[in-house]
């Protein structure tokens, strides 16, 4: 899969807002090309609103370097799967990742890891997904979108209500 692969399938999805951060979107410099997928059905994004994907293709100094994403052309798939899920990928709760942050190679391409830096939140991660990941990244990112309609529809106001 490549980059370009994902944003397709991803913003494919019902109601995907995606965005390439750049100087035009107003993103911190910092950002400037990586890409962030909203859960966003009527297209006005408030700016609380998380994304429940991200692709990310370069370090950030001093945060996020565990991946070496400075390589050329590695980028990192990072998908928010929940607790629930966490747990059965990777065999313990995000809460327990820090006891077993060693454990992980997160400079190994596709292969499906926590995420180095928000596991705790139930994130996971794939450098270069390929052969190996392709179908399970396709199949995460679909629960992952379907999770964040269903919790931001639950917010919405239903019609006729106040």
């Amino acid at each position: 899969m490549t980059q370009d692969d994902i944003v397709e399938f991803v913003a494919g999805l019902p109601g995907v807002a995606a965005e390439t951060a750049s100087e035009a979107t107003g993103a911190p410099e910092i950002a400037w090309g990586d890409t962030f997928f909203y859960y966003d059905p009527d297209g006005d994004r408030p700016v609380e609103r998380l994304p429940f994907a991200t692709i990310v293709i370069k370090d950030y100094d001093g945060f996020d370097t565990a991946s070496d994403l400075n390589r050329p052309g590695v980028f990192r798939l990072n998908i928010a799967v929940g607790r629930k899920k966490f747990e059965e990928l990777v065999g313990h709760p995000p809460a327990a990742h820090a006891d077993h942050r060693a454990d992980f190679d997160y400079t190994v391409t596709d292969r499906l890891l926590p995420h180095p830096v928000y596991a705790a939140q139930g994130w996971i991660c794939v450098l270069n997904p390929s052969d190996a990941t392709a179908d399970q990244a396709r199949s995460l990112l679909s629960e992952a979108h379907a999770r964040e309609a269903e919790r931001l529809d639950r917010r919405r106001p239903k019609p006729g209500r106040a």
